[in-house]
């Protein structure tokens, strides 16, 4: 069975909960906290922060390394508060140094995350499905994993994914033997990003063992491959990371055309009460109201 549901999971303890199932665990991507809700609403299981979506929605720019640390951090706060399933963050290559690996952990814990992954591009980093990523040599990127170990273990438990971006420009072995390295480092799961065709996921699922995540992109070859499919093949976790991104942007699209086109409003299939509800409205009000004065109870 394929698991894409939820109930309630929040924080890495629960992130660890649902990853102890057999079953392949579905996380879409989301930009900001508002998309973060319309994806727990539909019952998936857990969330993930993309980097280019955040990048995308928070400054209208592609992903080359231009969001901050604390931009993300403060992104992912927000993110954690508005939904009540683990959030899964992108943290670049770690903003810095050790003491910067140090702090993002530190930062993230609070905020409430429940899984970072770690990547080994060189600083500025750049979205992984572009070409002319360049990534740091194989002992500074153990490095990075060790020290976000490390500041786990100082500040509280969060997951720790090390990703690694050398498939594109570095080709399958070195991708392959990363990971493996990686692996043996005790992160909890390894990720092999910028896959483009289903022989390359067959590859990885082939050739690294353990745990794992898979990124399909919308629009490659790899993304007609089904949950089950990689079930079978042993991913542990797959991303959807622009799905929503793209499918919201073409939404938008299509409506302005329509209105500048007709200037009429469009039908967007959205009520203005069903996104009260998504928002939760109604409960905040409720509370808001018991407190104001005359209303609540003498």
């Amino acid at each position: 069975m394929i698991t894409t549901t939820g109930a309630g999971a929040t924080g890495c303890a629960d992130m660890r909960q649902l990853l102890t199932a057999p079953d392949i665990l579905a996380v879409p991507g989301a930009a900001d906290a508002l998309t973060a809700r319309v994806i727990a609403a539909a019952g998936f299981g857990a969330v993930y922060l993309t980097g280019l979506g955040a990048t995308a929605t928070r400054l209208g720019m592609p992903d080359l390394g231009l969001m901050t640390q604390t931009e993300m951090a403060e992104h992912a706060r927000s993110m954690c508060r508005a939904v009540d399933v683990p959030v899964i963050a992108d943290a670049d290559t770690g903003y810095g140094g050790p003491l910067n690996i140090r702090r993002a952990v530190a930062d993230y814990v609070q905020a409430g995350v429940a899984a970072l992954h770690l990547e080994d591009q060189v600083t500025p980093k750049r979205c992984g499905q572009l070409a002319g990523i360049k990534i740091v040599p194989q002992a500074e990127a153990e490095a990075r994993l060790r020290a976000a170990l490390a500041a786990r273990d100082a500040f509280g438990d969060i997951m720790i994914i090390a990703r690694t971006d050398a498939l594109p420009g570095y080709g399958m072995d070195t991708a392959v033997e990363r990971a493996k390295r990686y692996a043996g480092l005790g992160v909890d799961l390894v990720f092999v990003d910028g896959v483009k065709t289903r022989a390359e996921v067959e590859a990885i699922a082939h050739r690294v063992d353990g745990p794992k995540v898979i990124s399909l992109v919308d629009g490659t070859d790899a993304a007609t491959l089904s949950l089950r499919e990689l079930e079978q093949m042993g991913f542990a976790l797959c991303l959807y990371a622009v799905t929503g991104l793209f499918a919201g942007l073409h939404a938008q699209a299509t409506a302005f055309a329509e209105l500048r086109r007709t200037g009429a409003l469009p039908a967007t299939g959205f009520t203005y009460a069903q996104f009260c509800d998504l928002i939760g409205l109604p409960a905040l009000q409720e509370f808001a109201h018991r407190f104001e004065t005359g209303t609540a109870d003498e």
